[in-house]
């Protein structure tokens, strides 16, 4: 698998892509107006202690306090009040047994805060370098799951516990299988320096304090992700190109050659059409080479994901064609859940497959697909109900929100109110109105859709409006209107119509053909702010500015005929 790491560094925003065989598998976006806090390590002050939910909330100096559950403090207890003898002696049962209100507490960001919550904090402490990373609050040796030859996984734990500061652990990371004893020293002499600039800050500094902030995303590429298997980096700032060179000088300096500037010819994400990926990241419906398609719906619960066959018809027989629509969808989903960064609980619906060996077929694909997945992932099955269940660790925003805000019109619903529904409103106000004010006229604008229905076929509505509430009622369409957010005014018959009705007969104005007139194609359709104008014989002129006659005023519209200057 040919795997390319891709950095589009702008103003005020840095975006890398994964590219796996030409595919983007993974996107991630830094800004400057984006205060990135997982990895940072903060002095905080407990400002609320919860025994109902076993939890605190620290003020580390955000915007609001983090959360700090019972399990992830005890690192607390043990390493600021008396190690592991006083850890012994004390039977946790409460988090009041651990933290009080106005304690301070060294604590890392693990989840970055979403939505109305605020950032998910731990006290046992990680600082990560490319090769090792150190855990200052624990005694533990491990290396990475990743590493599967029993060897070389015997050879790093046995260089791991000679290289652990004493009273500290190590994890060995997966890059660093292969490596030699004086990288893996290296790395461990650099991360202690880290850890005993970060303990004097920390004696000095009065909570809130930040106390270490983990390097910006460039670094962070390098450092995790540019491993062997990247046949290439490329990046399309000069600053960067050279900071990376840097880096690798002290961190792979084998790697340097594969780095290069890119500094010719389009865009660089759309040199390597990730532009378009990054779009259909924000879709829907993703389509599948055999035809078929998933349908991806978020929910603050859960991600659901329906698979369906499409326009694919297979060619032997309707168990088979299940099979490798599935299997297909299969690959996708896996890719979808790296690429959109989707975390918590996700819920596929496959199609149903009849052979229960179909169905591990399909398990084993996901799960293969999955191990390219660097976020903890696991697939729980097929449930009683035949969907598969996956969880996949959340920590940080996912693309469509990082890239999307909520509709202010829908809400994030993703539907809007019908026409039919807006009208009925409608009338359903002007009633009200009618009981409540003394006014003679009502002036109502509306999207041009819902102004149709108010009026009805030849004003028919409009008319049967007017009766039913004895007043004068006067509708216009506005383009620019969004179809639920309709106007109504009140007024004198004179006021109104002063305002519904902006030309007099015989005014001369210059107005654009829209639209031929749906009924008489020989005329053309003008409007002037929202009120039509019927242009006599100017059916074939649109796109047109004309200077027009106004003939002849209705209460919905004017007609015009052309005139010459």
């Amino acid at each position: 698998m040919r795997k390319e790491i891709v950095v589009n560094v702008g103003h005020g925003e840095t975006r890398a892509a994964v590219l796996e065989d030409r595919r983007l598998a993974e996107l991630y976006i830094e800004r400057d107006e984006d205060e990135r806090v997982v990895g940072n390590i903060y002095k905080g002050r407990v400002e609320n202690v919860l025994p109902g939910m076993q939890a605190a909330f620290v003020n580390i100096g955000l915007e609001r306090n983090a959360f700090l559950y019972v399990d992830d403090a005890l690192a607390h207890l043990r390493n600021g009040n008396g190690g592991e003898a006083n850890l012994d002696r004390v039977r946790v049962r409460s988090i009041k047994d651990v933290l009080r209100e106005g304690d301070e507490v060294i604590v890392q960001v693990s989840k970055e805060p979403i939505g109305t919550k605020g950032a998910r904090v731990v006290t046992n402490l990680t600082l990560a370098g490319r090769y090792l990373v150190l855990m200052p609050t624990v005694e533990y040796v491990g290396v990475s799951r990743r590493i599967q030859e029993e060897a070389e996984r015997a050879r790093l734990k046995a260089l791991a516990k000679r290289l652990r500061p004493k009273g500290m652990g190590l994890i060995v990371r997966t890059i660093a299988a292969g490596k030699d004893e004086e990288d893996l020293i290296r790395d461990a002499q650099f991360l202690l320096k880290v850890w005993d600039r970060l303990r004097r800050k920390a004696a000095e500094a009065k909570a809130p304090a930040l106390l270490y902030k983990d390097y910006d995303l460039v670094y962070r590429l390098v450092r995790d992700s540019f491993t062997p298997d990247v046949t290439k980096f490329v990046v399309d700032s000069e600053e960067e190109y050279r900071k990376t060179l840097d880096l690798l000088d002290s961190l792979a300096p084998n790697l340097k050659e594969r780095v290069y500037r890119y500094h010719e010819g389009p865009p660089i994400f759309e040199a390597y059409q990730i532009e378009s990926e990054i779009e259909k990241a924000l879709d829907r419906k993703v389509w599948l080479q055999s035809g078929g398609y998933i349908v991806i719906d978020q929910t603050e619960a859960l991600v659901s994901i329906d698979v369906n066959t499409g326009r694919y018809i297979g060619s032997t027989n309707l168990a088979d064609t299940v099979l490798r629509t599935n299997l297909e969808a299969a690959s996708e989903i896996a890719r979808q859940l790296r690429l959109r960064n989707f975390g918590g609980i996700i819920v596929v619906d496959f199609i149903d497959m009849e052979s229960k060996e179909h169905e591990q077929m399909v398990l084993r694909r996901l799960e293969e697909e999955l191990r390219k997945d660097k976020t903890k992932t696991h697939v729980l099955g097929f449930t009683h109900l035949g969907l598969v269940e996956i969880t996949r660790k959340k920590t940080k925003q996912n693309v469509p929100d990082i890239l999307q805000k909520p509709c202010p019109h829908c809400e994030g619903s993703g539907r809007v109110l019908s026409e039919a529904t807006v009208a009925h409103r409608v009338e359903r106000e002007l009633r009200k109105l009618s009981h409540t004010t003394q006014a003679a006229a009502f002036l109502v604008e509306a999207h041009p859709s819902v102004a149709a229905l108010l009026i009805g076929p030849g004003g028919s509505n409009l008319k049967r409006l007017e009766k039913e509430l004895n007043r004068t009622v006067y509708v216009r369409g506005v383009e620019n209107r969004h179809v639920e957010e309709p106007s109504i005014l009140s007024g004198s018959r004179e006021e109104i119509e002063r305002q519904a009705m902006p030309v007099r007969e015989g005014d001369v104005v210059r107005l654009k053909v829209e639209e031929p007139h749906i009924s008489n194609p020989k005329d053309g359709i003008a409007r002037l702010e929202g009120y039509v104008v019927d242009i006599e014989g100017a059916g074939r002129k649109v796109g047109q500015h004309l200077d027009v006659e106004i003939t002849r005023v209705f209460r919905t519209y004017a007609k015009a005929r052309v005139v010459s200057r």
